[in-house]
């Protein structure tokens, strides 16, 4: 089960949740966002990371030409498109960087967004999906309805996000059968700045062993 915590703004939590063994963790890229962190100082973290650690820079409606500067200036693995993208900058996308990892989230808002899964499958790495609000694009800390996923049947690997928390996630796995999820404020004391007491949590209700470093 692959573990992404999302919404990572310091070097040495970002460090110590990789030491933990999570699969990877996510900056988000959205200078709206309470979690925004520049490329500069992605970089700066990412440096320090172990290689096996996949990389993710989250943004929402990119240029090819902000995505490219975003790419080379902040040494991430994937992006993950988290806003109205189509298919088919999708496509542009992995035309321009085959070397990056890409990951389309897709909030949910009823079952008529999950019609839209095929069309993105030639062009991502992977799906993300996520729990609608129309406010915000990720981070809510809230569910949507995993009912709409039970018959679901994904011809990629995806992730589950929205409103998973180390409480909760065992539910959302049993319930969904995801390759892996996606948390953010679920594993929060604010915005950015994560509880590594719950992100340890988290992956002993997954069964990974997990030692938190005394970093704050």
């Amino acid at each position: 089960m692959a573990v992404k915590i999302c919404g990572l703004t310091r070097a040495e939590q970002a460090v110590a949740i990789a030491q933990m063994g999570v699969s990877a963790l996510g900056f988000i890229c959205v200078p709206s966002s309470p979690r925004y962190i520049p490329p500069p100082a992605i970089a700066a973290i990412t440096q320090q990371l172990p290689e096996t650690v996949l990389t993710v820079a989250v943004v929402a409606n990119p240029t090819l030409e902000a995505l490219d500067s975003l790419i080379h200036r902040s040494n991430i693995k994937a992006v993950q498109l988290h806003g109205h993208e189509s298919p088919a900058f999708c496509q542009q996308v992995q035309q321009h960087y085959p070397h990056v990892q890409i990951i389309k989230a897709l909030r949910v808002k009823s079952k008529d967004t999950l019609e839209s899964i095929p069309h993105y499958i030639p062009y991502v790495t992977r799906l993300l999906l996520d729990a609608y609000h129309p406010q915000q694009l990720g981070g809510t800390g809230t569910p949507f309805d995993w009912r709409l996923l039970q018959h679901l049947s994904i011809a990629c690997p995806w992730w589950l996000a929205g409103g998973i928390t180390p409480e909760n996630c065992r539910q959302a796995i049993a319930q969904t059968h995801p390759h892996g999820i996606d948390l953010s404020s679920g594993v929060e004391v604010s915005p950015g700045i994560k509880d590594l007491g719950r992100v340890a949590a988290l992956l002993k209700a997954l069964g990974v062993d997990a030692n938190p470093t005394p970093h704050s």
